[in-house]
């Protein structure tokens, strides 16, 4: 492992408001960036009431200006709602205000409905169809402006802006071989083609302008606490928000439960246990050994945690144990 970073949505817990969980995401990118987190990731989703960072790039800039060190990083930036130049001249323009700090990930999900996706002035059926062309759009965006050049990122062109592909099957780490990008899987919610598309990815990767060797990163979720009964316990939040999204009815991010049985049916805990497979949970010692597990398994470059909680005080003791224990790690 070369490095660690976290990944954070802004949750907006209930009873609380989007203001509040953004502020809360910059005392987070804070924190992290005390505790030598490399990166601070947030993602773009849409029509989601426990979710405030949808203006990812807008969002990113609030973290940046309370930061000092860290990169902030989309992951991602959902390229079939819009227009490579658009993306290009957002991005370029953070790398302006923030030079060497800045990372784009490109995903290719909507991350949203269909009803979404039309008001967000994109075709639902098509709009994925053309991503490996809209990727390389945008890296030309990026790249020194050419001789009779017509269009331009202003900001944006000769920046150079890191982009990476993040994925949950084996599209994306496909792609991101051909054309010589990072690679960061989403394990942290889809798991099932994680070890096969890390294998893809190295197998196939391509030498380019852009990185000589692959570089793979993969996301965990962490609940940490002083007993393995708290953590198990702080889990239970993100379950409920898995099941209220499985049944079709998202909202802000509910308290957690003291009974893990309570969330859900059998049938629905099943799930839960397939989706967030790739979790640690407990105290130090627990949590410790399940990363430990998840690293040599994996070889992964990059580790991404991310934990949604209710309890933002919970979040930040969380994210500190899982830092102290890269840390660590990083130092053997």
């Amino acid at each position: 492992m070369k490095a660690y970073s976290l990944l954070d949505l802004s949750p907006i817990t209930e009873g609380s408001d989007a203001g509040s969980a953004l502020r809360n995401s910059r005392e987070l990118a804070q924190h992290a960036e005390t505790l030598g987190y490399r990166r601070f990731w947030m993602a773009e989703h849409h029509n989601m009431p426990g979710v405030a960072s949808a203006a990812t790039a807008v969002a990113l800039g609030y973290i940046a200006a309370g930061t000092a060190r860290i990169r902030v990083a989309a992951g991602g930036v959902m390229l079939p709602n819009h227009s490579p130049l658009v993306i290009a001249e957002q991005f370029g323009t953070l790398a302006a205000v923030y030079p060497g700090r800045v990372d784009l990930g490109l995903g290719r999900a909507p991350g949203t409905d269909g009803a979404t996706m039309m008001a967000l002035r994109r075709d639902p059926t098509t709009a994925a169809d053309h991503f490996p062309e809209d990727v390389q759009e945008l890296l030309h965006f990026f790249a020194p402006e050419q001789p009779g050049q017509k269009v331009r990122a202003v900001p944006g062109a000769g920046l150079r802006v890191p982009v990476w592909l993040l994925g949950s099957s084996l599209y994306s780490a496909q792609l991101a071989a051909a054309l010589g990008l990072p690679f960061a899987f989403a394990s942290h919610f889809a798991p099932a083609m994680l070890d096969q598309a890390l294998h893809l990815y190295r197998q196939h990767f391509e030498p380019s302008e852009y990185l000589e060797k692959p570089y793979a990163a993969a996301a965990i979720n962490v609940f940490a606490a002083d007993t393995d009964e708290e953590g198990r316990r702080l889990m239970t939040t993100i379950e409920q928000q898995f099941v209220a999204l499985r049944r079709g009815t998202p909202g802000q991010l509910k308290p957690p439960l003291d009974d893990p049985e309570a969330v859900a049916s059998a049938a629905e805990r099943m799930q839960i246990a397939q989706a967030l497979a790739e979790t640690a949970v407990g105290n130090r010692e627990s949590v410790a050994a399940w990363i430990d597990r998840f690293l040599e398994r994996t070889r992964v470059d990059e580790l991404i945690v991310t934990g949604a909680m209710y309890d933002h005080a919970a979040r930040l003791k969380s994210f500190r144990i899982a830092g102290d224990i890269l840390s660590d790690r990083m130092r053997r």
